[in-house]
């Protein structure tokens, strides 16, 4: 792509995506990757076309390279590649049947077990079994996955992660024979994409990035502006609960998302957790 397309591509993807028109120097090195990155899209819909195991594995091994918490590497990658397994999986979600679509998936996983394990094999005290322990497995595992993705991408992939599999966690944990303290994070879609996808809106830059303090602001006024203007751009196709909630003209993200959160859910995450053998004291 010609370098006057890449700056289009990044700024066009980035007004789309916050409302707002950047200023970018057309000699910054990376601008492909940015562009790769400004214009990233989920994608569950996928052609019939599978990935090699050796291309699987090395997308692996690029998100294995991300950052870790003090070279800890408190997180694994599960391959599920039977069926039967990811099957049983997707019944626990079945309005994500795009799950057995993908032509791979992977669940992420915060490892708490290698720390405490070394630490005995070593004679060595393990006095920091606490709450940062799983904060510091988890991040690493939202790390991975993050970095996974922008890899897959980089191939021509097109992913959909799936933090659904933390709602029935103990059966997503006996179906892949978790050890103690190894716990699901998110599961991954992979496949060859079978239709572009879209932008999705975010709030705005002014709402998200916030230089040294956070200042007076009208929170409210922000989220409204981004519920018209994702409104605009991408509208709900169906509103949640209408029976409970009505329907009202303007339904826009913080509506749908105060909707979604109006229900209980995984509310048996933490003693699952602590199941598992974390401390989250």
């Amino acid at each position: 792509m010609p370098d006057d397309a890449v700056l289009d591509s990044i700024k066009s993807a980035l007004l789309e995506r916050f409302g707002e028109e950047f200023t970018i120097d057309p000699e910054l090195s990376g601008l492909h990757e940015l562009a790769r990155i400004a214009g990233h899209r989920s994608h569950r819909r996928y052609l019939p076309r599978r990935i090699e195991l050796n291309l699987l594995r090395l997308l692996c091994a690029c998100a294995l390279s991300a950052p870790s918490k003090s070279d800890l590497q408190q997180s694994d990658i599960v391959i599920v590649s039977d069926a039967a397994i990811r099957k049983a999986i997707v019944t626990t979600i079945p309005d994500m049947p795009w799950i057995m679509e993908a032509a791979a998936f992977l669940v992420f996983v915060a490892n708490g077990e290698r720390l405490p394990m070394m630490a005995k094999l070593r004679q060595k005290p393990f006095p920091n079994d606490h709450l940062d322990q799983f904060f510091n497995a988890s991040v690493d595992a939202a790390l991975v996955l993050t970095t996974f993705i922008q890899a897959a991408e980089a191939v021509g992939l097109g992913c959909c992660p799936i933090s659904a599999i933390r709602d029935h966690p103990a059966t997503v944990s006996d179906l892949l024979r978790l050890p103690n303290r190894i716990i699901p994070v998110a599961g991954l879609c992979v496949g060859w994409p079978a239709e572009p996808g879209v932008v999705t809106p975010r709030l705005s830059l002014s709402t998200t990035v916030i230089e040294n303090v956070y200042g007076e602001r009208d929170l409210a006024a922000e989220i409204s502006a981004y519920d018209q203007r994702r409104a605009a751009l991408r509208p709900y196709r169906r509103q949640r609960d209408i029976e409970r909630w009505g329907e009202p003209q303007l339904y826009g993200w913080s509506e749908d998302k105060t909707r979604q959160y109006a229900v209980p859910t995984r509310y048996d995450f933490g003693s699952f957790v602590r199941g598992k053998g974390f401390c989250l004291d």
